[in-house]
């Protein structure tokens, strides 16, 4: 249907004021515009003259009341005159109440807006009905104050729909409503929730700045069109949420849902270091939001979600939940992204420390490994309604997780990833078998999966000290051997023939540890560890235990070689 434009709203004193006379309760006299044809408000206007006029009123009649004061029984009077007899709901053509002052419930139940819908600067003292209402035309509640609980579920708005800097004081509830043109939420307040679930944008949709000291919830929204949310909220839930268009997040303070979302094109979140900037340039004040500990922005679940074309920017995501992610080695994660770490304290488990060396962790292994009978303290337990995940389900997330690293150059990042891969590999007890998981358990043990140094390193001086201590014990004879010669003279003389032996080496008897045995074990270990024979003479011991240390020193020294190679290439 075609749409009459829009009666723009003139400023309170373009209008006719009433004659209403101040009394002591009321100094300031009637800001009401006059009923035509009088000199007061509807509110101030006789009971024959507010009869007379109201009588004339039939369904889709035009009405001005800017300024007026209602009462619920005058509103419900107003609304009896346009109800429709064959549908029973109030039908209104071009409504103006710009300013105007609703006192008690306000009940536009299933009202029809045929035209323009003014309630600009409108203020309702009570509870704000307007479900199920539909506003054919504009409809504006810029600068609107909702001192009570705000209902529009169910409202149809076909034309363009205008709620910028309105004000809600109690929660607000716009479930299920459709909005067909553009829609405008800049610089509005929500002091408590704020419900769009099931809410359909069918064309550009502008939130913010927005504040929202509760839930935001756009569970379930449909957003046709491109759409930038500029947001500060304390929670902001986007379960089952489709974009079908790009869109961008630009939050703060918000604990974010995105569970089941669903986007076919690129999507942006980003944690805003700064207060957002209201249209003036000014930044939002933040008010309702002032006990909160501080401004950063938290992933709670990714579930369900394809991350192909997702962009995370600065955000926590310590808490989040990524199982069942789909494409998750496409997301994008840039600036400062956080993961959770492990305990940092050491704990001991039976007779023995238990001490995790720092990494990214995920939120799901630390509630996998918090339901261990034997867990160690600062292992962090699930969430509530938050699924068990085990090391069968971790192990393809923190895989994907290493490849986006990788793919964005981020090589010691990926290694963490890595890292947790293998871990939740070791640990699994129905997909990996016995030899594997012995296999990495005897790498994790030895380099921490090739990628702790100093792991290495420990073990690659405890196997040269045992082999230092082998050959002073073992391997290093008693004496070195002393070559003899023995000569022959062949029958008739002439020539004399020398036959060069060496003594066997002797094992040691006498005094084993002494300083100049230390030194030639020493150099043998030395030598050993790059792979490198010392000549040195050995009993037969000594030769085995030769052989051991150039097979295995060599190796730990390769390892710590490649978890520092890990840690540093780019």
């Amino acid at each position: 249907m075609p749409h009459p434009s829009p009666v723009t709203s003139p400023t309170p004193p373009a209008w006719p004021h009433c004659a209403h006379n101040p009394t002591l309760d009321d100094s300031v006299g009637c800001r009401g515009i006059h009923v035509p044809g009088h000199t007061a408000c509807l509110a101030h206007l006789a009971d024959p003259d507010r009869d007379t006029y109201l009588s004339g009123l039939v369904p889709g009649s035009d009405i001005d009341h800017r300024g007026t004061t209602f009462t619920e029984p005058l509103l419900n009077d107003l609304l009896a005159t346009v109800r429709d007899s064959e549908s029973g709901r109030p039908t209104f053509g071009n409504a103006r109440f710009e300013s105007a002052t609703f006192t008690g419930d306000t009940n536009f139940e299933s009202a029809i807006f045929a035209g323009y819908a003014g309630f600009s600067e409108t203020t309702f003292t009570g509870r704000a009905w307007f479900g199920k209402a539909t506003f054919a035309d504009t409809a504006e509640f810029e600068e609107a104050t909702f001192t009570g609980y705000a209902w529009f579920a169910g409202t149809r708005f076909t034309g363009s729909a205008e709620f910028g800097e309105a004000t809600f004081t109690g929660d607000a509830w716009f479930g299920k409503a459709t909005f067909e043109r553009d829609t405008e939420f800049g610089m509005v307040t929500f002091a408590g929730n704020a419900r769009f679930h099931s809410t359909a944008f069918k064309q550009t949709a502008s939130f913010g700045p927005l504040e929202c000291a509760g839930r935001l919830q756009l569970s379930g929204a449909v957003f046709g069109g491109p759409v930038t949310l500029l947001i500060s909220a304390r929670r902001l839930e986007c379960r089952r949420t489709r974009w079908s268009a790009t869109a961008e997040l630009r939050l703060r303070y918000a604990t974010v849902d995105f569970a089941q979302a669903v986007f076919e094109y690129p999507l942006t979140i980003t944690a805003e270091a700064s207060p957002l900037a209201l249209n003036n340039g000014q930044p939002m004040a933040e008010q309702a939001l002032a006990g909160s500990p501080d401004a950063t922005v938290r992933m709670a679940s990714m579930r369900g979600v394809d991350a192909a074309h997702l962009v995370l920017a600065d955000v926590d995501l310590s808490q989040c939940l990524f199982t069942g992610t789909v494409h998750l080695d496409q997301l994008r994660l840039e600036g400062t992204c956080t993961f959770d770490k492990v305990p940092a304290h050491t704990s001991w488990r039976h007779w023995h420390p238990v001490r995790f060396t720092q990494r990214h962790t995920l939120a799901e292994e630390h509630h996998w490994r918090a339901r261990q009978p034997a867990a160690v303290p600062g292992w962090n337990r699930a969430v509530f309604n938050a699924s068990h995940a085990g090391p069968a389900q971790l192990a393809p997330v923190y895989r994907a997780l290493r490849k986006s690293y990788e793919d964005s150059k981020n090589e010691p990042g990926a290694a963490d990833f890595y890292y947790g891969e293998i871990e939740m590999r070791r640990h699994d007890q129905t997909s990996s078998a016995r030899t594997e998981r012995g296999l990495l358990h005897g790498y994790w043990l030895l380099s921490g999966y090739g990628l702790r140094a100093s792991r290495a390193l420990g073990w690659l001086a405890a196997a040269m000290l045992t082999t230092i201590v082998l050959f002073m014990g073992f391997g290093l004879p008693q004496d070195e051997p002393k070559q003899a010669a023995t000569g022959k003279l062949p029958p008739g003389g002439g020539t004399v023939t020398f036959e060069i032996d060496k003594d066997h080496p002797q094992n040691p008897t006498k005094d084993r540890f002494t300083g100049e045995r230390f030194e030639k074990a020493l150099n043998i270990t030395l030598n050993s560890v790059v792979f490198r024979s010392s000549g040195q003479d050995l009993t037969t011991a000594g030769t085995y235990i030769e052989m051991a240390s150039r097979v295995t020193e060599p190796i730990l020294l390769g390892l710590a070689v490649l978890a520092v190679r890990n840690r540093v290439k780019r």
